[in-house]
């Protein structure tokens, strides 16, 4: 079968490479639609956790093609996603509720190989059958959504509260869906591109800022602070917003490694509280159901979709910073 291989960092080829037989429990997923993240990008620079060589890809979709033993409630044929997370299920922090931060941490795409393949192999239980009218490019988009999800869970955002955000990129666009319906009073959302922006608006957001116009919010204090840029000089300057008693939350994925300096007594007197964000955390069924019943929309996002074989150009080339989410079609 066809598939994109990251052999090592800033290279990737599209190769053939052996058709993933499902073991016991699993299914093998004919792939159709499959999204690119960000950390796609940093396993492709070398910026993160995975080893080489590697199939990237975790956020997908497609049909059943194969089903192994002992699998029950699902068809050959079935139109599907399913969550790339795979968790030991053992350890502490799987039966603490914490299973993002499992011991034995893995995920489809991250540490073993994923979806940029005709065919991926995924066990049964990770695998949510689409309604007939969720499009495949929305069933690819579920896996970023739960990463929304889980965000939302560690904020607790309480109703009324400021927001301000950096990045209107596709995980900030859900974001802003999210957050304008949990509770968020203004909703400030900053980025490089208009265009992006007066989508932020058109979703929820109640207040856009360019970059370059920045002095609009010069002096103000939210409550809550949150980056989904994942560039560090960016969430070194979103601290400096943050007022007291106020909660940062880091969404985005910087390349490993990053440092930004921290003013601890600022953090001290100001009853600051910062939160990470990591991946998934058993939130892509709820995401599924905030997707399937018309609550976030996610099709809209996907501005640009190539073929498998245009990828490994896509990943090296210059990032555009008018594209939201990029899509690959493999049939």
């Amino acid at each position: 079968m066809r598939a994109l291989v990251i052999e090592s960092p800033h290279r990737a080829v599209v190769k053939e490479v052996p058709y993933p037989s499902p073991r016991p429990g699993e299914v093998v997923i004919a792939v159709e639609r499959v999204g690119i993240c960000g950390t796609d990008f940093h396993i492709f620079e070398g910026e993160f956790l995975s080893a080489y060589p590697l199939i990237p890809g975790h956020e997908f979709s497609g049909t059943i093609h194969e089903i192994g033993a002992g699998v029950k409630g699902l068809r050959v044929g079935d139109r599907v996603t399913a969550d790339p997370s795979l968790f030991c299920g053992r350890c502490r922090y799987c039966l603490s509720h914490r299973g993002n931060q499992c011991e034995h941490w893995g995920a489809l795409g991250n540490t073993v190989n994923g979806s940029m393949a005709e065919y991926v192999a995924v066990p049964a239980g990770n695998v949510v059958v689409l309604p007939d009218g969720m499009s495949l490019a929305t069933g690819a988009f579920i896996e970023p959504m739960a990463c929304v999800v889980h965000a939302m869970n560690r904020l607790r955002l309480r109703a009324g509260q400021s927001v301000l955000l950096f990045g209107a990129g596709a995980m900030g666009l859900q974001l802003v869906q999210a957050l304008s319906r949990s509770g968020a009073a203004g909703l400030t959302v900053v980025d490089v591109s208009d265009r992006k922006l007066q989508m932020a608006c058109s979703l929820g957001a109640t207040e856009a800022v360019n970059v370059r116009g920045k002095d609009a919010i010069a002096g103000r204090k939210y409550d809550v602070v949150i980056d989904a840029t994942g560039i560090p000089a960016v969430i070194e300057e979103a601290l400096a917003y943050l007022g007291p008693t106020g909660t940062y939350l880091q969404f985005g994925v910087t390349p490993s490694g990053a440092r930004i300096p921290l003013d601890p007594f600022a953090l001290y007197r100001q009853d600051w509280t910062i939160l990470g964000s990591m991946a998934i955390n058993h939130t892509f069924l709820t995401a599924f159901d905030w997707v399937k019943e018309g609550r976030i929309a996610l099709e809209p996002l996907v501005s640009k979709v190539i073929s498998l074989e245009e990828t490994p150009a896509f990943l090296a080339a210059p990032k555009d910073p008018e594209l939201w989410k990029v899509q690959i079609q493999i049939r």
